[in-house]
């Protein structure tokens, strides 16, 4: 009787030790688990800006890092970078989207913002972060004292060279694209081989109706930009009625090279003609 007491004492601490292991082995599991949720939560911090920072930034100068990622630069202050979501606002003047000198914010798309800010290109625009994603980004417009009052860019000429290139940079810092916000465009009419170099950018070769001789003129599009074709554009070659065309037309025709008369103001093309119907 005491050797069966003795064994049964034995099984039922076996048995004990067994539930007390297996209930530490599912607590390890739990703590495992909450350890995972706790990275996976510092992974999405890190993912949403780094340092989760909030504030808004105004006056400053946004450019593009990589897909979904972008930095400002606001004087006086170090360069933040932050992150795209999918409800961020995202309003145009006229450099990102929308027509410059409207009253009215344009309602952009981020692949508005991408284009505008790519290639070493930016966009001067005011940010509102939080938690390192930008709720809100607003590009500003051009003062009234630097719109074009007192410049001293003449019809034809540049403001930096015959072919300035939008990510380069003039003696003052500002790139081509700082200088179309502010009036520093050029001015005139050419006529020429228009060719392709970028999305909305081309370039002229030819003179200028103010006689500047035939060196290359850059020139970028707008949504306004008037294009009417003659059959090397779009349309009919022959016909007698100029037919509006799109700027996939130009963009293929140029790709290739088409003669055509090119109206610039501040840098953008208003109008551009093609060659055979002048």
């Amino acid at each position: 009787m005491t050797r069966n007491r003795r064994k049964a004492f034995l099984v039922s601490a076996a048995l004990l030790g067994g539930t007390l292991l297996m209930t530490a082995c599912n607590q390890g599991d739990d703590a495992a688990g909450s350890s995972s949720g706790k990275a996976d939560a510092t992974a999405a911090a890190d993912k949403s800006g780094g340092k989760g920072v909030s504030g808004t930034f105004a006056g400053g100068s946004v450019k593009y890092l990589a897909s979904g990622k972008y930095i400002v630069s606001v004087s006086g202050k170090s360069d933040q970078q932050f992150w795209i979501a999918d409800d961020t606002k995202i309003l145009g003047a006229g450099t990102i989207c929308g027509e410059a000198g409207s009253k009215v914010d344009a309602p952009c798309e981020e692949t508005d913002l991408e284009t505008a800010t790519k290639g070493g290109r930016s966009v001067d625009a005011d940010v509102v972060m939080k938690d390192g994603a930008a709720t809100e980004i607003t590009e500003r417009r051009a003062s009234a004292s630097s719109s074009g009052g007192g410049s001293t860019s003449e019809p034809g000429s540049t403001s930096g060279g015959s072919t300035p290139d939008a990510g380069s940079t003039s003696d003052t810092g500002e790139t081509v694209v700082d200088g179309l916000n502010k009036g520093k465009g050029v001015n005139g009419t050419w006529y020429g081989i228009v060719r392709y170099v970028a999305p909305g950018k081309y370039l002229v070769d030819g003179p200028s109706a103010q006689g500047s001789g035939g060196e290359q003129q850059a020139f970028f599009l707008a949504e306004d930009t008037v294009i009417l074709g003659g059959g090397q554009i779009c349309g009919t070659a022959g016909s007698k009625v100029d037919a509006p065309c799109e700027e996939a037309d130009l963009e293929k025709a140029a790709k290739k090279g088409v003669e055509a008369e090119v109206v610039i103001e501040n840098g953008i093309a208003t109008k551009i003609t093609d060659g055979a119907i002048l």
